[in-house]
């Protein structure tokens, strides 16, 4: 029996899918727990508008984060940190201070999206990527400089 998955189910499949399952799965399991409905003509037609839909959405997404990458291109981010002795920070640059620096900046970027390896924990010159869409990374240049007392 052919059903459209609602949500993502595991070992079977992925939402807004048209799965093959058997009968008894499908009318004791999936349809019970709001998983997934009958893969009928009327119900697949809407899901292919809705894909289409979700597409062109995603297009235009992708568009606008490709924009934001080459602004973000241009952007030195200077973030001031006190330091021990010469080139050691006290303390170190996390994910949280960069977003905060972008935010100053006027780009809103969650945290979760900065991908840092470890925090920096040296003064210095550093590209860090950041991951604005599944399919474009920006790459930002953050100086980290000696806090003036």
């Amino acid at each position: 029996m052919e059903v459209i998955l609602i949500k993502d189910v595991d070992k079977i499949g992925r939402a807004n899918t048209v799965v093959q399952v058997k009968e008894g799965f499908a009318r004791n399991f999936l349809f019970p727990h709001n998983l997934a409905k009958p893969a009928t003509e009327s119900s697949l037609n809407k899901l292919a508008q809705e894909q289409s839909a979700r597409s062109a959405q995603s297009a235009k997404i992708k568009e606008e984060s490709e924009l934001v990458k080459q602004r973000l291109g241009a952007l030195t981010l200077i973030i001031p940190a006190l330091t021990q002795g010469e080139e050691k920070l006290y303390g170190s640059i996390h994910t949280h201070e960069i977003a905060e620096a972008l935010a100053a900046q006027g780009f809103v970027v969650n945290k979760s999206t900065i991908d840092l390896a470890e925090p920096i924990k040296l003064l210095g010159i550093y590209e860090i990527p950041v991951k604005l869409h599944p399919e474009v990374v920006a790459t930002v240049k953050l100086q980290v400089v000696k806090k003036g007392s």
